[in-house]
């Protein structure tokens, strides 16, 4: 009985790591659970429940032989869909048996110790790119792409800034935001840019949680709706954050 206790702990304990990671990556519920109960049946237990919120997971095995219950707690959340996909593969490995116990919770955890973000400074080009080519999509003008590109890359720059020493990810927005309409508000002002709502409206493109906007869509169509509520109002706050910055830029000046 002492060996089916700590097999289930162990068991439990690496479905549990896949599900946290999954989640703080930006996975969806409805994933995350239906991938911690498959590694777990492929790896002897065959009943099991899964609970997951935005902020925790409960998971637990059922049955005498033994009946185990833990939750972990989630306090921080990003979007890194390549970790998705590693703890998919790894999943799958499990299901068909080419994993063992010790091999996946070995992998498991070197994934989670990993950062796979791209660096940086590709990272604000990549959003200083972006912005430019949104506000051409909004049917911007050309001459306008050079001062999107410096505006939504400083704004950006400085969202990761402030979120550095603020970690309530509003107050990080709102401030991004502000610095974005006062970029374009000074482009306009200096004859540099033509259209200020065209590069305002391209900049906060960096900053929009598209991802999290689908995610909360996606799990209230699954049927989670404490989940998709959660993540709905989440997106919810964060598009008042951007809105509320460029309205008082738009207000004073």
């Amino acid at each position: 009985m002492g060996n089916q206790v700590e097999q289930a702990n162990e068991i439990i304990d690496v479905c549990l790591l896949a599900g946290k990671i999954m989640l703080q990556s930006g996975g969806e519920t409805y994933r995350v659970e239906d991938t911690m109960m498959r590694m777990a049946a492929a790896f002897g237990i065959k009943h099991s429940h899964s609970y997951v919120t935005p902020t925790g997971i409960i998971f637990s095995s059922e049955g005498p032989d033994p009946s185990i219950t833990k939750i972990v707690r989630i306090l921080e959340r990003t979007t890194d869909l390549k970790k998705v996909a590693l703890v998919n593969s790894i999943s799958r490995k499990i299901c068909s048996g080419d994993l063992t116990l010790v091999e996946a919770k070995r992998e498991l955890m070197e994934i989670d110790s990993k950062d796979l973000s791209f660096p940086f400074p590709i990272q604000v080009v990549a959003a200083s790119l972006a912005s430019g080519c949104f506000m051409i999509m909004f049917n911007g003008d050309w001459n306008d792409f050079i001062p999107a590109m410096i505006t939504g890359g400083v704004g950006y720059l400085g969202f990761v800034y402030f979120h550095r020493f603020v970690s309530i990810r509003f107050f990080s927005e709102f401030l991004a935001s502000f610095i974005i309409g006062l970029l374009a508000f000074i482009f306009v002002k200096l004859g540099m840019g033509q259209q200020l709502d065209k590069i305002i409206i391209g900049s906060v493109m960096s900053l929009v949680p598209g991802l999290l906007v689908t995610n909360a869509i996606r799990d209230l169509m699954a049927g989670h709706l404490v989940s998709g509520l959660s993540k709905g109002a989440e997106a919810f706050l964060t598009a008042f954050a951007i809105g509320a910055g460029i309205a008082v830029i738009l207000r004073f000046f």
